[in-house]
């Protein structure tokens, strides 16, 4: 953080009245926004430092925080803003983040799950905020070339034949996973969802970075949640949850296996050319390490029987991430830094 930056966080915090509080760094993520834990007397909260022009606007974040609270949902309560600088001060929803609780115990990971899974369907039989992004899916595919773009190139110097890759995922998407679209909040993953003891029915599941909400398929953030870049999910744990949320929306098995498997290959796709891009452009080679469990969730959703042409295209065009490729990657670290 910048002297400037501080001074600017200093400011905000004494005009919401934490201005005397301890302040601690509490996480960092893939975008360039930070947070600190407060504490003031017996009373915690929460800075989020989102630089403006960095990609995300704290008004989404609050934006969809309200729609979420509003539905009956654990988003954390807005307590002062300062949108122009960035900043928000949050509800501190506490450390019962689930990764952390599956790690410490690994038989809480089904009913954590399936809790997860119904706050979805919750979230998605309300009527959506109005004029979120909806993207079709050419723009779906075009998202998904960063595999190319970033993770391909990085390793074999070009981009392939990109057109071929978007002409064919965007055909499957369209055929596969194209319908009524819902509210989705993208990130919806084991480090962005918390247990909260003290709360009841579906406000036990704290939600954190939901900020990029858009309009997209039902299954989309399930297969974030259950496809987890950072973390093994059970096979049985998949199995049971995507069985009981297909049942609750009604949808033929056969069906739901085959959106599920094209939406996977999309989103591990696309989460290949972020992790090169993070590494090339912000400087954290460290996500490259995830890299071999995307693949593998890759090649198993394109394993999908109607997913065939796209497995080939893939194959043609996408290098393993093997040790020597992940080293090239990381040998280039910051070679396309952000002005």
């Amino acid at each position: 953080m910048t002297d400037l930056r501080k001074t600017q966080a200093e400011a905000f915090l004494q005009r919401a009245g934490w201005g005397a509080a301890t302040r601690r760094h509490l996480a960092g993520d893939a975008s360039d926004r930070s947070y600190q834990r407060l504490t003031l007397n017996d009373r915690s909260a929460v800075l989020m430092d989102a630089p403006p022009g960095r990609g995300d606007d704290p008004r989404d974040f609050a934006r969809i925080a309200g729609h979420l609270r509003a539905l009956g949902l654990s988003a954390p309560e807005v307590m002062a803003s300062d949108f122009d600088h960035g900043f928000l001060l949050l509800e501190d929803l506490g450390d019962g983040i689930f990764a952390r609780l599956v790690s410490q115990a690994p038989a809480r990971e089904p009913a954590l799950y399936y809790a997860a899974a119904e706050v979805l369907l919750h979230l998605q039989a309300a009527p959506a905020p109005e004029n979120l992004p909806d993207p079709g899916a050419a723009d779906w595919a075009r998202a998904a070339a960063f595999a190319l773009d970033w993770y391909r190139h990085a390793i074999l110097g070009d981009s392939g034949d990109r057109e071929l890759f978007v002409d064919c995922l965007t055909r499957s998407l369209r055929r596969l996973a194209d319908g009524p679209r819902v509210l989705i909040l993208r990130d919806y993953h084991a480090e962005n969802l918390l247990w909260l003891d003290d709360r009841s029915g579906l406000a036990r599941v704290g939600l954190l970075d939901f900020q990029l909400a858009q309009m997209g398929q039902p299954a989309y953030d399930l297969v974030s949640l259950l496809q987890d870049a950072r973390r093994d999910v059970a096979p049985e744990t998949e199995t049971a949850v995507c069985a009981t949320f297909r049942k609750a929306l009604d949808i033929p098995a056969d069906h739901f296996s085959a959106t599920y498997a094209a939406l996977g290959a999309q989103r591990a796709l696309r989460i290949l050319g972020i992790f090169a891009r993070l590494c090339l452009v912000a400087g954290k080679p460290a996500y490259l390490r995830l890299a071999p469990r995307v693949w593998g969730q890759l090649q198993r959703n394109l394993a999908h029987p109607e997913l065939t042409e796209l497995a080939g295209v893939c194959a043609r065009l996408l290098p393993e991430p093997t040790p020597e490729a992940l080293v090239r990657i990381e040998g280039q670290c910051c070679a396309f830094p952000t002005p």
